[in-house]
């Protein structure tokens, strides 16, 4: 399975997986959502993220979100 990478753009940290590039099943209260990325179906997802449990989410729910974590004091 091809993965697609999105971003909210509401919501700074946030981030979701795919199945599709138009991220139909993402809930509208943290869009809109970008594609920033695509990982193919031989490569490995970025931060050690398991494919297995991003592709059993995708199949349940249409999509896996996650949050960078911040790195900086908030404002």
């Amino acid at each position: 399975m091809r993965l697609y990478i999105f971003k909210s753009e509401t919501t700074r940290e946030l981030r979701a997986f795919a199945g599709e590039p138009s991220g139909s099943k993402f809930s509208s209260n943290h869009g809109p959502w970008t594609v920033i990325g695509v990982v193919s179906a031989e490569r490995a997802p970025p931060y050690n993220f398991s494919r297995d449990v991003i592709e059993e989410a995708i199949g349940g729910k249409g999509f896996q979100l996650w949050r960078f974590k911040r790195t900086e004091a908030p404002a």
